[in-house]
């Protein structure tokens, strides 16, 4: 059967590099806060021009860590949208502030800044918006709403590493930037961990510190802080897979617009939002009848999946929320009927036509 993401295709174009990587961090025996956390940190941050760079354990604790520098708590909201995983909103909680949902656009699925400027009180303390699929989500507009009442604006960078707006690269907006680098994502470790990132260098310094316990120097804690530093191994492996990455980019890019060329007509393909690039962490259409599709497809050997078969309001976690008996009628639309198809920078043409054929043989039969 077809792999859903071949992250063993992507592990062995990088084999070498990163067999080596772990090779050399087995033998210096620094496993936490090696010399390449470090490196990934500089690297990253050359390559996005300059930005402060804070490696962490998760992109999930990338968020949280990132809150807790900007002294987000109690008595605070968060805005952020409810389709997206719940990572984005279930760190607000753990920082004790109160998520509050705004709804989607249609075309992009990402967050919808007049649906955000509607949830704006006097409690709001900060946006967070998630870079759904691999796009970035409207920042001009959130950007101009985040200056006129004064709050923070934080980029969920988990899914969109890699992508540009108007020439701005992802991990680069707003107060704060975070990014995951769990396996599936555009670049992946093997295993869990993210980054954080900031143009504020005291900012940078104080989320360091939070990532280590809370201090800045050995035996010193100056804040509340969390185990939240990445390990040594991990960014190795990300490390050897950055030069891949880079091209890897292309390639996302080249399949993406190939599968939107054949199926353009046939199903709702993802949107390109004016002056976006799209790094495609999903390939996400709406057909017809997303089960019908997805069964026909698994009966061809090509893997399926959904994200978010459920809004966050609708999750029980979150159900004492106000916002949790609010509708959100885009998002919901969505959660019923999206559906991603495999994809990945090694899929073959061979897989690619067997996949578009697959659904143009189902969305135009007329059973």
């Amino acid at each position: 059967m077809m792999e859903f993401i071949d992250l063993k295709a992507m592990h062995e174009n990088s084999r070498e590099r990163i067999d080596t990587a772990i090779s050399r961090v087995l033998e210096h025996g620094k496993f936490i806060n090696g010399p390449e956390v470090y490196e990934l940190e500089d690297t990253l941050s050359q390559w996005l021009g300059g930005i402060n760079c804070v490696a962490v354990s998760s992109g999930t604790h990338a968020l949280e860590i990132a809150m807790r520098a900007l002294d987000i708590g109690p008595g605070d909201e968060v805005i952020t949208t409810p389709f997206t995983w719940i990572s984005s909103a279930e760190t607000i909680s753990l920082v004790g502030a109160t998520p509050v949902f705004a709804d989607i656009e249609e075309a992009s699925y990402n967050i919808d800044s007049k649906a955000v400027e509607a949830a704006i009180t006097n409690r709001t303390k900060a946006i967070i918006a998630v870079n759904l699929f691999g796009q970035m989500a409207d920042y001009p507009s959130l950007e101009k709403l985040a200056e006129k009442h004064g709050i923070y604006l934080i980029e969920d960078a988990a899914q969109s590493l890699g992508a540009e707006q108007n020439g701005r690269k992802s991990c680069t907006i707003g107060t704060v930037s975070c990014t995951s680098f769990f396996p599936a994502k555009p670049l992946g470790c093997y295993g869990d961990g993210g980054a954080v990132f900031t143009r504020d260098k005291v900012l940078s310094g104080k989320i360091r510190a939070i990532t280590n316990h809370g201090g800045k120097v050995r035996g010193e804690h100056h804040y509340v802080g969390t185990n939240g530093r990445f390990d040594t191994l991990q960014a190795a492996i990300v490390l050897a897979k950055f030069p891949a990455f880079k091209e890897e980019i292309t390639r996302r890019t080249e399949i993406g617009a190939r599968y939107t060329a054949e199926l353009e007509g046939i199903c709702q393909c993802p949107a390109v939002m004016s002056g976006n690039t799209h790094v495609y962490a999903q390939y996400t259409i709406r057909p017809r009848d997303r089960e019908i599709l997805a069964a026909h497809l698994k009966t061809q050997g090509i893997p399926t999946a959904v994200y978010y078969r459920n809004c966050l309001h609708q999750q029980k976690v979150f159900e004492a929320l106000e916002c949790a008996s609010k509708s959100y009628p885009v998002a919901e639309k969505a959660a019923r009927e999206v559906l991603s198809l495999p994809f990945h920078p090694y899929l073959e043409q061979i897989d690619q036509d067997r996949i578009i054929q697959a659904i143009i043989e189902c969305e135009t039969s007329d059973g």
